[in-house]
This record gives C-alpha cells, structure tokens and sequence, in this order.
C-alpha cells in the first residue's frame, strides 16, 4: 500500500512543473525534477507545496541566462548535489568535465551574470564551475594582464605603483621582474 503511494507520488511529480519568471516578465516553466538543482526553488516547493505555489519571481535574471541556468540543471538533475566546500575537490580548478568546459565557454558578461543567477538560485554545481571557469582565465596572468582583460583602468599613477613595489620589495620572489607585478 504505503510503496504503491510512494511510487505513484514519484510518478505524479515528474510530470509537475514550477514556472520562473524573469526580469523582462517572460515566464518558463521547468520540470520539478530539473528545478530542484536550485536549492531556493527546492526550498520554495517544500515551504509552500508544489500546488500553492505560483510564478517564481528571479530578480535580476535575464531570459538569456535563465534558460543557460535551465540547460546547466538539465544537463546535471541526476547528479548528486556538490558536498560541502571544506572538500578540497571543491577547490580544483582543473577538474571540469568536458560538457561542463563546454557549456562554461561563453564570454565574460554571460559568465558573471551566470554566477550571480547560481549564486542567487543556489546551485553549487553551477556556481562552483563557472567560478573555477573563471579561476582559469586569470590563472598564471600578471595583474597587469588581468586588467587589460576586464578594461580595468590602473587607479595608480607610475610614481605610486614604484613607491608600492619598492615598499614590497621583500615579497617578491628572487629574480620575479617588477613589470610581473604591476
């Protein structure tokens, strides 16, 4: 009796579907079983129950990125979720399977927009790759590289960049240039 429920219950919610809207006012619906990667939208559905619970509001989503977060869920809702960060796992960057690589190569508005969107839903699947994406990009880069990367201006003049790099001297490696640094 009590299996026959619980079966049918599993039956019933795979065909159920919670509807997000975005910013611009577009709605989509997701299947419960690809939304429950989001850990707000799991919470929401446990808090409220599946049939009270209306259109979800994701403040500052764009469609563009919505429907990136729908195929990332997608694409990992049979996954366990991600353990706790103390994994040292967590912290690789050099772990990321070849279809999370290329689903996280898209340009740099879409990748900050897409860890502001996991962050905000709560999927740390989605929010620890695209952040070791990121971690990637500027790994090995001088920080004069990483600005001239983002367009972003050096607030210093030369003379105070010196005065910096003379004050740090100790913390330079032996033979590191100081162009390497500034």
């Amino acid at each position: 009796g009590d299996l026959f429920l619980f079966a049918s219950q599993i039956m019933a919610d795979d065909k159920k579907t919670v509807t997000v809207v975005v910013v611009d006012g577009s709605k989509l619906p997701i299947p419960l079983a690809v939304a429950n990667k989001s850990k707000m939208i799991r919470n929401l559905v446990s808090d409220v129950g599946i049939d009270q619970l209306t259109d979800i509001p994701l403040a500052g989503v764009s469609l563009e990125v919505c429907k990136k977060v729908i195929e990332y869920m997608t694409m990992h809702q049979a996954d366990p979720d991600p353990t706790d960060d103390e994994d040292p796992r967590t912290r690789r960057t050099d772990d990321i399977t070849e279809p999370d690589r290329v689903f996280a190569d898209v340009d740099l508005r879409l990748l900050f927009e897409l860890i502001l969107a996991a962050n905000y839903m709560d999927i740390k699947g989605l929010l620890d790759l695209m952040c070791k994406t990121f971690a990637n990009m500027i790994k090995g880069k001088s920080p004069a590289a990483i600005r001239q990367m983002f367009g972003i201006e050096g607030d210093f003049t030369a003379e105070e960049i010196e005065a910096v790099l003379k004050e740090n001297e100790w913390a330079r490696e032996p033979g590191e240039s100081k162009a390497a640094t500034a």
